[in-house]
């Protein structure tokens, strides 16, 4: 809503003579996630860090506290920067791998079940992975005190710290530390070519990039993400330049980082190259480098799998897996499309490709699996309220039928892969205790047949059934490296055929007296094959940028897998036949590009390396003491100018918020520029018990122009203190494709005013207090987005208020209630959108009002009637996918537009020439990044006529800051 139209609303209330309803809505402070409220939580502490963690995790929190504090001084070295303390949260609730560290409260936290994805994790544990990746991140900030930072920190807290770092490329954050966990350990993701192996697909294509584009991103084509972009800028520079080139860099840009560009100012000062010169060479250098292995590569032939993808939007087809002989099943994603099954080169004649199934919030796709028609994988299922806690079940399709079953619930599987008849399955999990278990199980129930000893808690990784559904291999992560081994399913008996070493090897799939497998060994991702009665390896492929993924067709004749491309990943398929597989020697040192020379010019790297290959529970002396989080609940984090808690505006206050999410306040004054007012406020959220309880108080002015009880026009200036408690049931209900919520709310709030003049009744208003009941509910269903879709193509969505006063003797008495909803639906085009909607509002009002409970025609004079019906219809659709620069201040990506129809008919109360009103245009608008920032934001501007003024409106609208 614009400011003047705004304004133009409360004049209309004044001229009415009515009050409106209090402006601030109930709820403003956020709903976070959190863990169950019955979960214990312990820390341990060391000179340098907090670590938390639940009940049940001591063990692994003991080694993770004594593991960051011997990375204290080396993660920092080379920015010339050691840590501030810090707390380390442990979320073992959850079945995602991942890790985050962030200034809003100040804190890092740690989502510890261990990845399948190979690519992710190498051949280090998890939580050492997290703990050097993520204290770089805390390091960086702490660069950040400095200057400018310094002087930002005292006057807001972290929330200032946090503005100064707004002008560093999130490509720096990112890379700087994928560069740190290579430099500081055997593994990290530098050394592995399936980084950057699609920027590397992209550049052999002759497919190069502006540095707009690579920073802002694209509709249509793929560009290398911020970690690969990163890792390869902040490498180069390190070895052209000096070890702490950064750490000059930094410095110079926190002396005064506030004015556009200057990152790249700072940058061209250090060392003579703005960010864009820094892209130019390293591009060009990676363009000669990668040509010249490409030259040296004989490649292995193969037959593509035709797909119906015409290659002008980026989309990949990957982890096939055989149905028959002639049947393949895979996975298809990208810009355009929402993660989906689909069957290629069907039996008979038929389309090339047919869709099998669209996913929901899929887990671990890399280990897709097929056996005996049925088709199984992973899909996280969040708990409906404690929202750290996500589970990852079971989904197997049947392909004759379509049915998509879910044998066992609330389970934490990492992986799970079907037998050759499709009645097992073999599965991992990674329990909140740190426990990693490979599981047999029945495939129609669910039902755990037998779980194999792990007494040394080795992670079992990508396990695959042979023909024989017998024998199983797969992959273990020990102390010196990754291990291949066989499996005897029916006994556990486990042969090792592979011994343990640094090699990221990944996706074995047995094949007679063979496996095989994945392995970077020479340079890039590779197939390789194993004799498991001699243990001679074999390449199998040489492709140009890798191949992944190997499975075996029935007959055994076959070998499909998947390979990059510059337009996305294809499948291919080989002959089986071991005379053309090429011997290779014992196993190297892997060649690792950039790392090499980044790990010799790394201070704290000799020091990590004895670290992080080892297991070392040195920390087990640390003593745990309980975490009460209550006791813990305040913890101010900025203060000063502080952005509001709706995310609209600034205030000047405190806000406060607990590491474990369970506790939010807010307090402070504010100053509203349309009226001249200020106002001072409190909000405070308790989100620890199943409701969520929200308490808000604010006392402040207004001030309106309007009519006075006399006829006379004139400004008005009023108080008003309002109290609103209540709470608030947010549920998360997703459990496939469709996106699901439902929330519950219902809050007592009560105004008072003094000096009110304009109403038509002045002894009434102000003398008593108005006091008034809410309750709502909201519930949407909508279906997963693919990134090119401006909306969504399937859902809908519903809501009901009801507001009253009910206690009465006030002379304010008003009574409210509405319900809405709206129905998406797919547009002409592939990624256009339809929006359907309709509401009704039926409502009692004398002396008070309240505002609109249901959506209102756009331009159009909130008229109060007793009874209100609104429609309306949205068609949006993409313009078109650009690719503009202009200059280094703006990035143009995309050009969008709707047309759109609202309309309302009222009865009662007022009286107007007619009843029925409606408002229709359309809207422009342009998704950019401006000064070289990665997120985008939507600006454009609406044209509205409506019916009751009869004119036509030009307003600016704000559709996405992205922040």
């Amino acid at each position: 809503m614009t400011t003047s139209t705004l304004r133009f609303l409360l004049l209309a209330a004044a001229a009415l003579g009515l009050p409106t309803l209090p402006g601030r809505a109930q709820g403003l402070l956020p709903v976070l996630d959190q863990t169950p409220a019955s979960l214990p939580w312990y820390e341990v502490r060391t000179p340098h860090f907090r670590v938390l963690y639940p009940a049940g995790f001591a063990e692994r929190a003991r080694r993770t506290a004594h593991r960051l504090e011997q990375l204290h001084g080396p993660a920092g070295a080379s920015l010339e920067q050691t840590g501030r303390p810090v707390t380390i949260v442990l979320q073992s609730q959850n079945t995602i791998g991942n890790g985050f560290v962030t200034l809003l409260p100040r804190r890092s936290e740690f989502y510890t079940t261990f990845p399948q994805d190979p690519f992710l994790v190498g051949t280090l544990d998890w939580l050492d992975q997290l703990a050097v990746h993520e204290y770089r991140h805390i390091v960086q900030y702490d660069k950040a005190r400095q200057g400018v930072g310094r002087l930002a920190y005292a006057l807001f807290g972290y929330g200032g710290l946090g503005l100064t770092t707004v002008g560093v490329p999130d490509w720096f954050a990112e890379g700087d530390a994928v560069g740190t966990e290579t430099a500081l350990s055997r593994s990290g993701r530098g050394r592995m070519p399936n980084f950057d192996a699609t920027w590397r697909a992209n550049l052999l294509a002759g497919r190069r990039y502006s540095y707009g584009e690579v920073t802002g991103g694209s509709f249509r084509r793929f560009v290398p993400n911020h970690y690969v972009l990163g890792y390869f800028l902040t490498t180069r520079l390190r070895r052209t330049a000096s070890p702490a080139v950064w750490s000059q860099v930094l410095n110079r840009y926190y002396r005064f980082p506030a004015y556009p560009l200057s990152f790249s100012d700072k940058l061209r000062r250090a060392t003579g190259l703005r960010t864009d010169d820094l892209y130019r060479r390293t591009e060009r250098e990676l363009d000669s480098t990668w040509r010249a292995e490409q030259a040296r590569l004989t490649i292995t032939p193969a037959t593509e799998v035709p797909v119906a993808a015409d290659g002008r939007v980026f989309t990949e087809y990957q982890f096939p897996q055989y149905l028959s002989n002639q049947t393949l099943v895979a996975l298809k994603s990208g810009l355009g499309h929402v993660p989906q099954l689909v069957v290629l080169r069907g039996e008979g004649a038929g389309p090339a490709e047919r869709r099998l199934h669209t996913l929901g919030l899929h887990h671990n796709p890399e280990q897709l699996s097929a056996g005996g028609g049925r088709v199984a994988w992973l899909e996280f299922r969040y708990d409906p309220r404690w929202h750290q806690r996500v589970y990852s079940e079971l989904r197997v399709l049947d392909v004759a039928t379509g049915r998509v079953s879910r044998p066992g619930r609330r389970t934490r599987y990492t992986t799970a892969v079907l037998s050759p008849d499709g009645r097992r399955l073999l599965a991992v999990s990674t329990d909140s205790a740190y426990q990693h278990r490979l599981h047999l199980l029945d495939a129609a129930t669910g039902a755990e047949l037998r779980t194999y000893p792990n007494p040394q808690n080795q992670p079992y990784l990508h396990p695959r059934f042979a023909a024989d559904g017998r024998t199983a291999a797969v992959v273990r992560l020990e102390p010196a490296g990754k291990s291949l081994a066989l499996l005897d399913v029916e006994t556990g008996q486990l042969r090792t055929v592979l011994p343990a070493a640094n090699d990221n090897l990944s996706h074995p799939q047995p094949w007679q007296e063979w496996v095989l497998f994945n392995s970077p060994r020479s340079g890039l991702d590779q197939v390789y094959a194993v004799h498991t009665a001699t243990g001679e390896v074999r390449q199998v492929t040489e492709r140009p940028v890798g191949a992944y993924h190997p499975a075996v067709a029935p007959d055994g004749r076959h070998l499909a897998l998947h390979e990059v491309r510059a337009e996305g990943s294809r499948l291919i398929e080989m002959p089986l036949d071991p005379a053309q597989w090429r011997p290779v020697p014992a196993l190297g040192a892997t060649p690792d590009r950039y790392a090499a020379a980044l790990v010799t010019q790394e201070p704290g790297a000799a020091q990590a390396a004895l670290l992080l290959p080892t297991d070392s529970l040195a920390g087990s002396a640390l003593v745990e003491r309980r975490y009460r989080r209550l006791l813990h609940a305040p913890n101010v984090f900025s203060w000063g100018l502080t952005q509001s808690a709706s995310g609209n505006g600034l205030d000047l206050g405190l806000r406060s918020q607990d590491v474990l999410s369970t506790t939010q306040a807010v307090a402070g004054v504010g100053f509203d520029a349309a009226e001249r007012t200020s106002r001072v406020f409190a909000d405070f959220s308790y989100q620890g018990l199943w409701p969520v309880l929200d308490l808000s108080v604010e006392r402040g002015g207004r001030r309106v122009t309007g009519s006075f009880p006399s006829g006379d026009v004139g400004e008005d200036q009023w108080q008003y203190t309002r109290l609103s408690l209540g709470s608030r049931l947010p549920l998360v209900l997703t459990s496939s494709r469709m996106l699901t919520s439902l929330t519950v709310g219902a809050y007592y709030n009560q105004e008072r005013t003094q000096g009110y003049e304009l109403s038509r009744r002045p002894t009434q208003v102000g003398r008593r207090p108005l006091q008034y009941l809410t309750g709502s509910v909201a519930f949407a269903r909508t279906l997963r987005q693919s990134y090119r879709d401006v909306g969504p193509r399937w859902g809908q969505t519903f809501s009901a208020v009801w507001r009253d006063t009910p206690f009465g003797g006030t002379g304010l008495e008003a009574r409210q209630w509405a319900v809405q909803g709206s129905v998406f639906l797919p547009g002409l085009g592939r990624h256009h959108n339809l929006r359907l909607r309709a509401g009704y509002q039926r409502q009692q009002q004398r002396e008070y009002r309240f505002g609109a409970a249901v959506f209102y025609p756009r331009g159009l004079t909130y008229l109060s009637f007793n009874q209100l019906t609104t429609y309306g219809a949205e068609y949006r659709l993409p313009l078109a996918d650009v690719h503009w620069n202009l200059g280094r201040v703006l990035y143009v990506q995309r050009l969008k537009a709707a047309v759109f129809y609202d309309g309302l008919r009222g009865q009662g109360f007022l009286q107007l020439p007619r009843n029925t009103y409606y408002a229709s245009g359309f809207d422009m608008s342009v998704v950019f990044n401006p000064l070289r920032l990665r997120t985008p934001l939507e600006l454009g501007f609406r044209t509205v006529y409506d019916s009751f003024s009869g004119g036509v409106q030009v307003q600016p609208v704000v559709i996405n800051v992205g922040f």
